[in-house]
Order: structure tokens, then C-alpha cells, then sequence
């Protein structure tokens, strides 16, 4: 089944390396329980972003009160000055050890009335918007000789996977995101930097329930973020630019 929906999980920092980013997609109707961060009490030191500032408020306040240090900054992934302040705001940590992009937009039309606004939006913020963030990521890994980078792409951008109509855009924007990370694992290898893909099926996210209500999610947010909380903190160079599907009947 596709993904119709990212997860927004904020899995831990990785224990060894130094800040972590996580770069969510939580606009204002985003249900605040599919924000629920994992494992709160481990993360030391965090910038995380996303577009909708009373979202992102919730997860660096209930951090911070579980012990960890989270700094909220209000971020459009597909604004470049955008990503490029995110990014200062990001050189205050002692190291960005981790990078995760889970920013994602999904407007559903028959490929026939997809429109240019409509195709131009979504590869802004699913494919350019995590190019952005990596490419502004990777100067200072390679400058400190590692890092951690986790893209989310979809099913829906696995070749040889079942498709849905009305998701032409979408499913580009995912496809282009396993090559994406495909290319940065080429060229972080030498900086060691690892570059790893995950991409899930239907997950309950109300993204997924405004784009298909019949579809029966088989994986939550926190399922997914338990995953990419485990990659971070695992070795994860032999495995670089290798993508995960996740299988909701699995």
C-alpha cells in the first residue's frame, strides 16, 4: 500500500553524536497526538522543524519536560532562506550528528487535473525540500568527519509496488527521494556519512485520512519512529543508500 502520510514521531538523537534535527511536516490541522515523540527523556540536544509553530511548541515543551533540550524554529522546507536560517540556528550545536527529513505534503488528484500550482507544491516540499535540508546538512558532517542522514519516501515510490490513482505527483516526489539518498550515500561515503531511506506503507496520519479514507493504515507514527530511532543509533555505513519498505501487512 502507499504511504499516504509521514510519520511525526521525534525519535532520539543518536547517543554519540552531537545535535539532531528532525524536519517534520505539521501543518495547523495536524491531530497533536500523531506527534507524539519517542523515547523524550534521551534527547540531549535538538532543533526541530516544521511549519505550524503551535505544533512544533508541543514537542519541544513536552521534550523538555521529560529532560531533553529541544529548540522549535518554524521552518517551509521548500524556502531555501528558510532552510538556510534553520540551518544557522542548527550551527549553535556542539555537532549536527543527525539529520531526519520527514516533511511531506500529499494533494490527491486525478492525473488529468493535476495542475501545474498542484505538481509544482509537491515536489517543492517532498523532493526539493529534503534536498535542501540535506545539502545544507552535509557541509558540516563532512567538515566533521560523520554523520547521520534518514529520508522518508513512500511505497508509493518503490518501483514494482502497487499504485493508486490520483497520486502522480506524490508518487514522483518519493521515487525522486530513494534516488536522492541513493546519491548523498555516494558522496558522503567519503566523509562518512550515511545516508539510509525508509519507506513506509499506510500510516495513520491524518494526512492519510483527508487523502483516502477507505485505506486501512497498517503502521503508526510511533512505528515508524521507533524504526528510524533504531537506524540512528545503529551502525549505519554497511546499509548506506539502501532504502527500507515497510509493509503494512507485514
Amino acid at each position: 500500500m502507499p504511504a499516504l502520510g509521514v510519520p511525526t514521531g521525534a525519535p532520539e538523537r543518536p547517543k554519540e553524536a552531537g545535535g539532531y534535527l528532525p524536519v517534520h511536516d505539521l501543518p495547523p490541522e495536524r491531530n497533536e497526538e500523531a506527534i507524539k515523540p519517542a523515547e523524550l527523556a534521551k534527547i540531549q540536544s535538538e532543533l526541530t522543524a516544521a511549519r505550524d509553530r503551535q505544533a512544533l511548541d508541543s514537542v519541544a515543551g513536552r521534550i523538555t519536560e521529560a529532560g531533553g533540550q529541544a529548540t522549535p524554529v518554524p521552518t517551509d522546507v521548500s524556502d531555501e532562506a528558510a532552510v538556510e536560517r534553520l540551518f544557522a540556528s542548527a550551527a549553535d550545536l556542539d555537532q549536527l550528528g543527525a539529520l531526519v527529513c520527514a516533511a511531506g505534503v500529499l494533494t490527491p488528484a486525478p492525473f488529468a487535473e493535476t495542475t501545474t500550482a498542484m505538481w509544482q507544491q509537491t515536489l517543492a516540499i517532498n523532493l526539493t525540500g529534503a534536498f535542501l535540508c540535506c545539502r545544507a546538512a552535509f557541509t558540516p558532517m563532512a567538515s566533521a568527519g560523520e554523520g547521520r542522514i534518514v529520508t522518508i519516501a513512500s511505497l508509493s515510490g518503490v518501483y514494482a509496488t502497487e499504485k493508486f490513482p490520483g497520486l502522480a505527483a506524490y508518487n514522483v516526489s518519493k521515487y525522486g527521494i530513494i534516488g536522492l539518498t541513493e546519491a548523498i550515500a555516494v558522496e558522503g561515503k567519503p566523509y562518512h556519512i550515511s545516508a539510509i531511506c525508509v519507506s513506509p506503507g499506510a500510516v495513520d496520519t491524518e494526512m492519510l485520512r483527508r487523502a483516502n479514507p477507505a485505506l486501512r493504515p497498517g503502521l503508526t507514527p510511533d512505528d515508524v519512529a521507533a524504526l528510524i530511532v533504531a537506524l540512528l543509533d545503529s551502525p549505519l555505513a554497511p546499509a548506506s543508500g539502501a532504502n527500507i519498505p515497510l509493509f503494512s501487512n507485514a
